[in-house]
């Protein structure tokens, strides 16, 4: 921005009364010095553990059944209608489901820098598609003094947000409507992990591995200059035919063999470890995503539990508020497919709940990922009576 166009703004905004667009920006690392340094500015969205660990939420929150719901007296039952199937199988007409909630996400999370917008197309009042809009060709303006209300800019063109779906994730402590992400606490460590791909790299590119060191005499004439070095490599050093012996001069020549600087003596593993295991904990992801310890079910099952959930309650909520008119209907995004059961264990609790009559066969059979097969009726076995008919059982009953 060139003065002329700061003196133009700081114009509008005393003239408007409101702060210019806050556009996005990403927060990546610069070299600071040092022998070995990252060259050149890098985005957060360029780190493969970051780009890792965000883009497996946004996969499985991709891969979540939307859900619409309705309030009802005997409960909560799912509604199946045009809407639904609008959601759930195309809501954007130039992609499948999977990749717009994935892009959604991951604008959400990594390039939009907390915000996501999505604009909906309609046709006589009936919703044809859900249109996500790049992180770049979005900004905000706030309105006012108030702080309470601001405008979508799309491409420069404002826009009510009413009209359109903005999810926001980690709210900004002065602007609470608009989120601001997770960039700024992995800044420090996004930079660790470059600096460290640095060094391996310029390691590996090192020319200084020699594994053997041969001592010649300085007072051999062959030895005062580099082709001289070159022949008598080639003499003694350099056998004609491969794994022959050497055969040198005792008073000469001293071979030594020495082992190199290896990547372990650096401590580069336990460094990088420790980073990932601090994006991971700051993104909220198990570590062994990012290639960090063993699978354990325990914390795969509790990181569905929290994070996505979060994460889906966010997006089911603003779901609701954009395209829900109904006080009785909203929007679910059904997390318990994305938990990880044992397949035993859930049969015995299934089984269990149908000798109650809670589960019939059809529903038993679907939790096993088979073929309905007509089984819904729902039986209990013959000793289970209401609990206010327990005095009348037979054997309580004496004859006469």
């Amino acid at each position: 921005m060139n003065i002329l166009e700061r003196a133009r703004a700081a114009w509008s905004v005393i003239r408007q009364g409101t702060a210019p667009p806050r556009t996005r920006s990403m927060v990546g690392f610069l070299p600071d010095g040092g022998e070995i340094c990252c060259p050149g500015y890098t985005r957060l969205s360029d780190n493969a553990e970051v780009q890792t660990a965000c883009l497996r939420i946004a996969e499985l929150i991709g891969s979540m059944t939307i859900y619409v719901m309705s309030n009802t007296d005997a409960g909560d039952v799912r509604i199946v209608n045009e809407l639904s199937r609008k959601i759930d199988i195309n809501p954007c007409d130039s992609m499948t489901r999977m990749q717009w909630m994935t892009a959604i996400v991951m604008n959400l999370l990594l390039y939009g820098r907390g915000n996501a917008v999505v604009i909906p197309h309609t046709h006589q009042g009936y919703l044809q598609s859900l249109e996500p809009i790049a992180a770049d060709r979005v900004a905000f303006q706030p309105v006012g003094s108030s702080r309470r209300e601001y405008r979508v800019l799309v491409d420069g063109v404002p826009r009510d947000p009413a009209e359109l779906l903005h999810f926001a994730y980690n709210p900004d402590p002065t602007y609470l409507w608009q989120g601001r992400g997770l960039t700024v606490f992995l800044k420090d460590v996004v930079k660790n992990l470059g600096q460290a791909q640095a060094t391996e790299n310029a390691f590996m590119r090192s020319e200084w591995k020699p594994s053997l060191i041969v001592k010649v005499d300085a007072l051999t004439e062959e030895f005062a200059s580099p082709e001289g070095r070159a022949r008598l490599l080639e003499s003694y050093i350099s056998p004609a035919v491969p794994g022959a012996p050497w055969m040198i001069p005792a008073e000469a020549f001293q071979v030594e063999q020495v082992k190199p600087l290896t990547l372990a003596d650096l401590a580069i593993k336990d460094t990088v470890e420790l980073d990932k295991r601090t994006v991971a904990a700051v993104l909220g992801v198990p570590a062994f995503l990012l290639g960090v310890g063993d699978f354990d079910r325990d914390e795969w099952n509790s990181f569905i539990q929290t994070k996505i959930r979060a994460i889906a309650l966010g997006i089911q909520q603003e779901l609701t508020r954009a395209l829900i008119t109904s006080p009785k209907w909203y929007i679910v995004l059904n997390y318990w497919s994305l938990l990880d059961y044992d397949l035993k264990a859930m049969s015995d609790i299934l089984l269990a709940g149908s000798d109650r009559g809670y589960v019939c066969g059809d529903e038993w059979r679907d939790r096993m990922h088979m073929a309905p097969a007509g089984l819904k009726e729902y039986r209990i076995l013959e000793n289970y009576i209401p609990a206010d008919m327990s005095g009348a059982q037979k054997k309580l009953v004496q004859e006469g």
